[in-house]
């Protein structure tokens, strides 16, 4: 009973967000919550407790650095035109009712790589591609779900997404070592993806019709760009420079530069930085920056985006935690699933299902990621002994199912929060979706999200992840359970 109280903060976590309280304020009043639950449960002192707090928050503050760096690369990259190239240089190829999805999921997912943004690129693509796909009559089932798996995609991998800054820190692990340890897996499984949306669209037998993206644009009704103004300006800016063609094939090179940057390993900080440095120079060179102190500002209100809200709430979760491990308090679930497992990937396979249970019951992947990293944390780390090399190795995979299970897994969960999104910029944008296409029409055919949490199970219990460049997991004898 006391081991079940002492895991009672997590529930009360979860309860007050399922209420609809911001994380902002159920944190804290869970914190609170812990700290009580701590005092009488295990008698440690008020002091002790806010030690512990504080402790764990030193090993999270090089993260509010990234975040702020990620965040003005995301704003330069949208406004300098960089996204806009990206789009362009897509929709030039001529694309056809059977390739509009495909392109869709691919485009986007370079773009969330270059934004670090699901639901901003979801919002500036989802009135190309779905108007688009209208006039070359492509169907709006395979072009929505395309978009949001696509849009999701860097979210899971890109240096710059909070999700990836996030689910790496909790574990401890660098935002670069992750990418690459996952980084073939993940590109598999968007090859697979785009070869999953074609198939479908040729079996529905849609036409061959080549489509123009200013002709899609120029459709979009006024009162669609009046609901992006309000939501998403930056979405409105990146629409107005495909529609102006584009500016110069150079304006790519900032996001190559990172994406190079970042497969050599170099630090994730170097690498933000690169990007913020090559946005500027081709900007100034395309002429979207005319005003140096103009584009300074820009950066600087984009480090004050940063802070409003996720540095904030990684203050009070990362004390929340640092709480709750000091009083012990996931002892309870790690006493359950070392009953149910044997063999270290039999823990890790559960750390995966925790996470993915875990989304599904806060319905938001962010308070999944913030929640149960700690919990798969101190699951693997008290289960399991190895070399430094190899615990590493468990920290990044780690890492990758609380961000994988929080990013894919949400569009496969009916209620979550992403898929409210989607659909509410989906009807905003193109209203003839609306009373056509549903939550459950958009899961069953989001092949790029089946294919990441299916196959993300499939390879960890396994052991074919040994296959895979970089994404095998070390096994018995590298690392042992530790059987009390």
């Amino acid at each position: 009973m006391i081991a079940l109280i002492k895991l009672s903060p997590v529930l009360v976590l979860g309860v007050l967000m399922r209420l609809g309280l911001d994380i902002l304020l159920a944190a804290p009043l869970a914190l609170v919550y812990a700290i009580l639950v701590g005092m009488i449960t295990s008698h440690i002192r008020f002091n002790d407790l806010m030690d512990a707090a504080l402790e764990n928050l030193k090993h999270i503050l090089v993260v509010f650095l990234i975040l702020q760096l990620a965040y003005a690369v995301a704003t330069c990259f949208m406004e300098t035109g960089v996204a806009a190239e990206i789009i362009s240089i897509a929709l030039s190829l001529g694309l056809t009712a059977k390739l509009v999805a495909v392109t869709a999921l691919i485009v986007t997912a370079i773009l969330s790589i270059a934004t670090g943004t699901s639901w901003g690129t979801f919002a500036a693509c989802a009135p190309i591609f779905l108007w688009l796909n209208h006039i070359v009559g492509g169907s709006v089932v395979l072009t929505i779900s395309a978009i949001a798996g696509g849009s999701c995609f860097g979210d899971n991998i890109g240096l710059i997404s909070d999700t990836t800054v996030v689910s790496s820190s909790l574990q401890g692990v660098q935002i670069v070592d992750r990418v690459r340890h996952q980084g073939v897996w993940s590109f598999l499984c968007l090859v697979a993806g785009a070869f999953a949306f074609y198939f479908a669209a040729v079996n529905m037998g849609l036409p061959d019709t080549i489509g123009n993206a200013n002709e899609a644009i120029a459709q979009i009704p006024a009162s669609v760009w009046e609901a992006l103004e309000e939501k998403r300006p930056a979405a409105v800016t990146l629409l107005k420079q495909v529609q102006a063609g584009g500016l110069s094939w150079y304006m790519i090179i900032p996001l190559i530069v990172v994406l190079v940057l970042a497969g050599m390993g170099t630090n994730t900080l170097i690498c933000l930085g690169a990007g913020i440095l090559g946005s500027l120079i081709c900007g100034m060179c395309a002429g979207t920056v005319t005003d140096l102190m103009k584009f300074l500002e820009m950066v600087q209100s984009s480090f004050a985006d940063a802070g409003s809200w996720v540095i904030v709430m990684m203050l009070w979760i990362g004390a929340f935690g640092g709480v709750m491990r000091r009083m012990n308090a996931f002892d309870a679930i790690a006493t359950l699933v070392m009953k149910c497992v044997h063999r270290v990937r039999g823990l890790m396979f559960a750390n995966a299902l925790l996470c993915l249970v875990g989304n599904a019951a806060l319905a938001d992947e962010m308070a999944q990621i913030v929640t149960m990293s700690p919990i798969i944390k101190e699951l693997t780390d008290k289960n399991v002994k190895g070399d430094e090399k190899a615990m590493y190795k468990l920290a990044l995979r780690n890492a990758t199912f609380a961000d994988a299970m929080g990013v894919f897994g949400s569009q496969l969960i009916p209620w979550h929060v992403y898929l409210a999104f989607f659909v509410g910029i989906t009807y905003a944008v193109y209203p003839v979706a609306e009373g056509t296409v549903s939550i459950i029409d958009i899961i069953m055919h989001n092949y790029l999200a089946w294919i990441a949490v299916l196959s993300m199970l499939i390879l960890t219990v396994t052991g074919l992840d040994r296959f895979i460049p970089l994404f095998r997991l070390p096994s018995e004898p590298e690392v042992q359970l530790i059987k009390e």
